[in-house]
């Protein structure tokens, strides 16, 4: 267990729990939606995300403000150099990787139309300051489950991208985007300071609290309510999307946790829908 404790940061702060929950959504989404793909397929979305993830917290480990910085963003001020090569690495791997996999087809050009979306979403942000504050979560949770989503939406058939897809990805950016609201709940203090757009800018901190409160509860009954309404085939989704929402309210509102055990588990709740390869 000791040597498990002492690699679980290294796995949180190189954001390799998101990569493995991303792939869990990519899993989720493909089943969904009667679509195999290969492990190359959730190989590149890791790749991805990871190059993502990585160059926002280079980005934020470079503030300079005088406050003390999260264990992430210390890990990354001072593996700068080694990161920013890895990064290159990983960037040059991917676009690689992707012209390989995909071919020179639609599906590559689209794909490289989402990733410049995301890339000149997160500039803009960062360039306007206090106008970014909850634009960030908001477009970060919808790039995150259109990026899950992206190749399965692509090769699934007409017929399967219904209402009720729809319904699937309005519920899994709302959870996405509950997480968010969530860590900047808790991120609030340094933020502010740091100057870097917030949600929690927005609102008195109870205010925040109040409108996690009824969004998580908005996502139970809307999962609820999918569970009921749709044929039995989608009820396993619908109850994995159910018991997600409820980990995350209840790991946020246990006061026996403190916020990196919080946070620590709610990036696990992501990993629910790799229970899908057992079915």
């Amino acid at each position: 267990m000791k040597p498990i404790k002492a690699l679980y940061p290294y796995i949180s702060w190189l954001s390799i729990d998101v990569v493995l929950g991303a792939m869990a959504g990519m899993l989720f989404f493909s089943q969904l939606l009667h679509v195999q793909l290969g492990w190359e397929i959730y190989a590149l979305l890791g790749l991805c995300v990871w190059v993502i993830y990585t160059a926002d917290h280079l980005l934020d480990s470079r503030k300079k403000v005088q406050i003390d910085l999260s264990p992430r963003h210390q890990f990354h001020a001072r593996n700068q150099k080694t990161l920013l090569f890895s990064l290159a690495l990983a960037t040059l791997l991917g676009l690689l990787g992707a012209i390989w996999v995909l071919g020179w087809t639609g599906e590559l050009l689209w794909s490289l139309v989402l990733a410049g979306a995301i890339g000149g979403s997160m500039t803009l942000i960062r360039l306007g300051g206090n106008a970014g504050n909850g634009l960030k979560e908001l477009s970060t949770a919808v790039f995150y489950v259109l990026g899950i989503a992206w190749i399965p939406l692509l090769r699934a058939d007409a017929l399967d991208r219904d209402w009720r897809l729809g319904a699937f990805l309005l519920v899994f950016t709302l959870l996405a985007f509950l997480n968010l609201l969530m860590l900047s709940w808790m991120d609030r203090k340094k933020d502010e300071i740091a100057g870097f757009p917030s949600a929690a800018q927005l609102f008195q901190p109870t205010q925040l609290l109040d409108w996690i409160r009824r969004l998580a509860l908005l996502l139970i009954i809307a999962s609820l309510a999918l569970f009921i309404a749709l044929p039995s085939f989608f009820r396993m989704y619908s109850c994995i999307l159910l018991i997600m929402v409820i980990l995350h309210f209840l790991i946020f509102f246990n006061k026996n946790l403190n916020e990196n055990q919080i946070r620590s588990r709610m990036e696990a709740v992501f990993l629910l829908p790799w229970i899908l390869l057992i079915f």
